[in-house]
C-alpha cells in the first residue's frame, strides 16, 4: 500500500482527515505535538494493544494497520505525519461492504482519546 492516504470511497465505510474527504467521512486529524517518530510509534503500540489488529507497514511518517472483525472483515487504519500543518492524518476504511455501522468512526476516536491521555 502507498504511503499517502487512500481516499474515502462514496460508501459509508470510512471516515478520513484527507483535505478533500467528503463531508460523511470527514474526521479531525490527531494533533502532533514533539517528536513525530515518537507520535507514530505511541500510535503503533495503541494499535498493538487493539484485538484482531496487525500492523503491516510503518515508516518515520506512515503507519498502516489491518484490523479484522470477528467475522473476519478487514479494515484499513492509516495514518500520515504532516509535519507543515502539525497534525497526524488518518483513514479508516472497511475494504467489503457499503456501510460499517460507525464502526471506523468509533475506532479512530476510541485512539485518538487514548493517544491524547498518553
Amino acid at each position: 500500500m502507498s504511503e499517502e492516504l487512500a481516499p474515502c470511497r462514496f460508501w459509508s465505510n470510512c471516515v478520513s482527515s484527507r483535505a478533500d474527504a467528503a463531508r460523511r467521512h470527514r474526521i479531525a486529524p490527531f494533533a502532533l505535538s514533539g517528536d513525530p517518530a515518537a507520535a507514530l510509534a505511541r500510535l503503533k503500540a495503541l494499535l498493538a494493544e487493539l484485538e484482531r489488529t496487525e500492523v503491516v507497514a510503518a515508516t518515520d511518517d506512515y503507519l498502516h494497520a489491518l484490523c479484522r472483525s470477528r467475522c473476519g472483515f478487514i479494515d484499513d487504519v492509516e495514518f500520515r505525519v504532516c509535519r507543515d500543518e502539525g497534525v497526524i492524518h488518518v483513514r479508516s476504511g472497511a475494504r467489503f461492504g457499503t456501510h460499517d455501522l460507525g464502526v471506523n468512526r468509533r475506532r479512530v476516536e476510541a485512539l485518538r482519546k487514548r493517544f491524547q491521555e498518553g
